[in-house]
């Protein structure tokens, strides 16, 4: 039978025992049948227990036929995978090989393109045809680019797949992006319905457009919005489309650096400061260090003051996936969760492509509208046209709706659990080793900023993270709230269950940081930690002064985990026997020898943490993005005068007391430092202190940049300036 499924292009996999299937990660996902030998003669595992273990990972295969092999005696023809209908039987002794291996192969056939969603389904059937292309774009399917040499080695590297599915709007059959119609509409309708939305729109620039499309349609010239200071850009350019007038509200901060939530006091007071009333309100959710609210409880106080709530959930797309992050999520309020008539309209903006599987730049925006500020598809799709390509990218669409077959049914809860587990493991394996009593436990650099202890529900007493039930931790959202006035998390003014933390954002500290018993004697800046990784082929998502910020996604594996916590221990061992930086970080060594020549891996961590400490820095970012500046013009009257070239690019020692002309976004954190029409502040103020010791960290420690936009560099000099308007202007 294996040499028949062979004849017909299967590649046969063996195993002997459910563990050994379920141990090989490069099976089951691209299994197109399973054969399952349900015999229980002596030596045999009894079949019960193939199907309790194949149950663990089979819901995120359903569309997979399984046929069961009976042993020759059985009287029991009906044996099921719990969910699950048998496809067929294998009974050797009765039919061929030949025969029965047909029998698998039209199953395969019958079962692969009808569970496809309904876009790359479509896009699918029609490559079959393999039609001729007469439109655009211009490759042709990939055939131009073989006319020449860097052509054909661009085609190569891709494969033909991408290029003959990279189609013109005038492929008949696929449907309209523009007006959500055919296949294309019958995916986002599917959408909708996965991620629980009254209606959902792809998008194609990423949740940066998706952003911007939300606030030019909801907003107009001088209308009031309420703003979550800790917003993307994209934001902002909504403000600067839009005209509208912007109240910020302030989220906390810790000594860390990292960046809390709205309290319920400041959405209160915001709301208060809207005089009458707000169009508007954006909160982002999570954070990007990992913070999410509880939308519901967020939703209804805000709707005290305004009918519209825009949670930007850029990273967190998978929350509805799992109930460990129940009334988390933008879509969780509705008629049943937040009942009568104050209940606000919703906007959600997801990133699909960051912390799903979409290709880079596929974003969805979903709606749950509400009588109150209610919003239709046809509305809102006036609005979308404007931002929207009428060229879009059919592969990119096809991804988006790949994404979100993936997360329907059992499969989404299964794949989000995995990640979870992961990165539960990962945290309890790091505490671990920082706990090992065969080092010198006072020597061991590095920290986890997450919960120390967690509630046991059954006996109420608190458990040590690392001895906790991973059952526990994976199912118990208690587990990660943040919990009123607690130490470890060093955010004030909270209620009992309004956030928690993440658990697929992992916040690793380093010490100097003068938090959670660190006196800040000797430090480790983060930036030098993140340079050695690099080294490791190991990129991570964010870096501040103390500490590296790892996401953990759907396409996290233990190998990832166990390098990270590898190339950790060695950033130590290179500590500990005082390597120099030829040897700990070699590139940067020799593309700076005037800096770095002589220099061992503790002088240079001691150098930079120095100057940190001389700048005050933690102290100065929190007073930065915790006192407003004055803002004597809204983005939008700010962007008039930049339109007309009225700007002045300003040295940062002469730039206090100037109006910005453009944002000012601070990389880490990556929110904004100053807006378009806000004052600079005073010569000595956080803020222009701040950006000078990030210029003296440039100069000083070339190779260590700060990551600062809206910031203009003299490529001789070092020298930094921000772009002003003329004092005439403001």
């Amino acid at each position: 039978m294996a040499q028949s499924l062979a004849e017909r292009g299967f590649a046969v996999t063996w195993a002997r025992s459910p563990e050994e299937l379920l141990s090989r990660p490069d099976v089951l996902p691209n299994a197109a049948a399973l054969v399952i030998d349900t015999a229980t003669a002596s030596g045999r595992r009894p079949q019960a227990e193939w199907f309790a273990l194949l149950d663990r990972s089979m819901p995120r295969h359903h569309g997979v036929p399984v046929f069961l092999a009976p042993s020759p005696e059985a009287t029991d023809l009906e044996p099921l995978l719990p969910g699950r209908t048998v496809a067929g039987y294998v009974l050797p002794e009765e039919d061929t090989a030949d025969f029965i291996a047909g029998r698998i192969s039209a199953a395969v056939e019958e079962s692969s393109l009808p569970h496809l969603p309904p876009f790359f389904q479509a896009l699918v059937e029609f490559d079959r045809g393999k039609p001729y292309s007469w439109h655009t774009p211009g490759h042709a399917g990939g055939v131009a680019f073989l006319k020449s040499t860097v052509g054909r080695a661009f085609f190569e590297y891709y494969g033909e797949k991408l290029f003959r599915t990279d189609l013109s709007v005038s492929a008949p059959g696929l449907g309209s992006l523009l007006e959500h119609q055919g296949p294309i509409g019958a995916a986002e309708r599917n959408a909708a319905r996965v991620f629980g939305s009254d209606f959902t729109f792809f998008v194609l620039n990423g949740t940066s457009s998706a952003d911007r499309i939300v606030g030019h349609h909801c907003l107009a010239p001088e209308d009031t919005v309420l703003v979550d200071r800790n917003c993307h850009k994209a934001i902002v350019h909504a403000l600067v489309i839009s005209g509208a007038q912007p109240v910020y509200m302030l989220p906390t901060r810790n000594r860390l650096g990292l960046i809390g939530p709205v309290t319920p006091a400041q959405l209160n007071a915001a709301g208060t400061g809207a005089d009458s009333g707000a169009r508007m309100a954006v909160v982002t959710n999570s954070t990007y260090d990992g913070v999410c609210y509880d939308a519901i409880r967020v939703s209804g106080l805000l709707s005290r003051t305004t009918g519209r709530v825009h949670f930007d959930e850029a990273w967190f797309g998978y929350a509805r996936f799992h109930p460990l992050y129940r009334r988390r999520y933008g879509m969780s309020v509705h008629a049943e969760s937040l009942p009568g008539p104050e209940r606000p309209t919703v906007f959600s903006t997801q990133s699909t492509h960051k912390v799903l599987a979409s290709i880079s730049q596929g974003a969805m925006l979903h709606v749950r509208s509400a009588p109150r500020a209610p919003v239709s598809a046809e509305q809102l799709n006036e609005t979308y046209v404007m931002h929207a390509s009428t060229s879009p990218l059919y592969p990119m669409i096809a991804s988006l709706d790949v994404a979100t077959g993936m997360l329907d049914g059992p499969s989404g809860h299964n794949l989000v659990d995995d990640a979870i587990r992961e990165a539960v493991r990962f945290r309890q394996a790091f505490l671990r080793l920082r706990d090992s009593p065969a080092g010198d436990t006072s020597r061991w650099f590095f920290d986890l900023w997450q919960p120390p202890d967690v509630p046991d529900p059954v006996s109420g007493d608190r458990l040590p993270f690392a001895e906790a039930p991973l059952e526990l931790l994976v199912s118990e959202n208690r587990c990660w709230e943040l919990e009123p006035d607690a130490d470890w998390h060093g955010f004030q003014g909270l209620e009992s269950g309004y956030c928690m933390l993440d658990p697929l954002k992992v916040t690793i500290v380093c010490p100097g940081a003068r938090f959670g018993g660190d006196d800040g004697v000797w430090g480790i800046p983060a930036p030098v930690l993140a340079a050695y990784l690099e080294t490791q082929r190991i990129m991570v998502e964010k870096t501040s002064a103390y500490t590296i910020l790892v996401l953990f996604s759907l396409g996290n594996t233990r190998a990832k985990s166990l390098g990270l916590l590898k190339a950790l221990q060695h950033f130590k061992d290179l500590y500990d026997d005082r390597a120099p930086m030829i040897e700990a970080l070699p590139d940067l060594a020799r593309e700076h020898p005037s800096h770095y020549a002589g220099l061992t891996l503790p002088e240079l961590c001691s150098k930079l943490h120095a100057h940190y400490e001389r700048a005050d820095l933690t102290s100065l970012l929190d007073l930065a993005f915790t006192e407003l500046p004055e803002a004597p013009l809204t983005p939008a009257q700010c962007h008039r005068s930049v339109r007309r070239g009225e700007v002045d690019r300003v040295p940062l020692a002469q730039a206090a007391d100037r109006v910005a002309a453009s944002t000012v976004v601070a990389t880490p954190p990556g929110i904004p430092l100053l807006l378009p029409g806000e004052r600079t502040g005073p010569v000595d103020g956080a803020r222009l202190r701040y950006l000078r010791a990030m210029e003296e960290q440039e100069r000083s420690f070339p190779g260590f940049g700060t990551g600062i936009h809206g910031i203009e560099r003299d490529g001789e000099t070092g020298a930094h300036a921000i772009n002003c308007l003329p004092r005439r202007t403001a």
